[in-house]
């Protein structure tokens, strides 16, 4: 629509995440103590782009990586008109005392933050938990969750919504934000 704003285009998506690396290199080192969770579904998008472009960098191709659906740890899955369907979860190794970098491209209100936390303590008690999105819009919080390495920060209102587009899903990389229409 001639309302909808680019965020970042293809060439900005891929200079951020490579930045996000980057940041990620400095405070992990060599990973032997960190794992990658990529919240279902579009966070594992990121999270696969994000441990492709680190193997990449580091030459380490063994840094865990898993996707995680936090669908029934939700506040709201119950109230939807529509029943919410679940994705699959595949985390194959133990989080038991990891930094654990969990990843979404666009945090909000930060409830599927808060249900992908949830979630994740099924599979032990991570040493460290980090928040990694591409996108924050900091106002529409509803919970005091904030990133620790963010991609770009924009502020909105209620009636606009941020749409990631992946070259896997949709056939182009950008970040668009649209004004909703009802």
């Amino acid at each position: 629509m001639k309302n909808d704003r680019i965020i970042l285009d293809q060439t900005q998506l891929e200079l951020t995440i490579q930045r996000i690396c980057y940041q990620l290199i400095e405070n992990h080192n060599d990973f032997l103590d960190s794992v990658i969770i990529g919240l279902q579904p579009r966070g594992v998008i990121l999270a696969n782009r994000i441990h492709t472009e680190l193997t990449k960098i580091t030459g380490n191709s063994t840094i865990p990586l898993g996707k995680l659906d936090a669908t029934f740890f939700r506040d709201d899955f119950r109230r939807r008109e529509s029943p919410l369907i679940a994705n699959k979860t595949e985390i194959d190794f133990i989080i038991e005392n990891k930094k654990v970098i969990l990843i979404d491209d666009v945090l909000y209100t930060g409830r599927t933050i808060r249900a992908g936390l949830d979630a994740m303590l099924a599979y032990g008690r991570p040493d460290l938990v980090e928040l990694l999105v591409l996108v924050d819009r900091r106002y529409g919080r509803h919970l005091p969750i904030e990133p620790n390495y963010v991609g770009t920060t924009i502020d909105s209102v209620a009636s606009e919504r941020v749409e990631a587009k992946w070259q896997e899903t949709d056939g182009i990389d950008e970040i668009v934000l649209k004004e909703n229409r009802k």
